[in-house]
């Protein structure tokens, strides 16, 4: 069921996603309530799951990774073991950032970074994904 809510809900959401390390009293003066008021709506969309994660977004050149490319990736069969093996081999690999699973020809897009202006031999592989024994 989905949680109501209201504008001053949407201002907080729309304030937290440009800048999730605000303080709760300069989330206060934006949206024009009380610290104590806009901790317990922070709290409630923590709490109903609107708000899931609060994360850091990494500038991947100043972390020392001036390489980013996008990926696409097809697996040859698509049974749950296949989609398993995939996505054990990907977590395995901390150069792919993400993995977004997308509908059409190909079925995940990868973010990777590299340190290097080359993508590393693991992650370029032409290989197939195959069930193991």
């Amino acid at each position: 069921m989905a949680v109501s809510l209201d504008d001053i809900d949407y201002q907080l959401l729309t304030v937290l996603q440009e800048d999730a390390d605000r303080t709760n009293v300069e989330l206060a003066r934006l949206v024009g309530l009380s610290p104590a008021a806009t901790l317990h709506r922070v709290r409630r969309l923590k709490e109903s799951g609107v708000i899931r994660i609060i994360r850091a977004e990494l500038d991947p050149t100043a972390a020392g990774f001036p390489l980013q490319v996008y990926v696409t990736a097809t697996l040859a069969r698509h049974d749950p073991r296949s989609s398993s093996m995939f996505d054990d081999q990907i977590r395995a690999l901390p150069q792919i950032i993400a993995a977004d699973n997308v509908a059409g020809e190909t079925d995940y897009l990868l973010t990777i970074v590299s340190r290097l202006p080359l993508i590393p031999a693991a992650v370029a592989s032409d290989r197939p994904v195959r069930p193991g024994p």
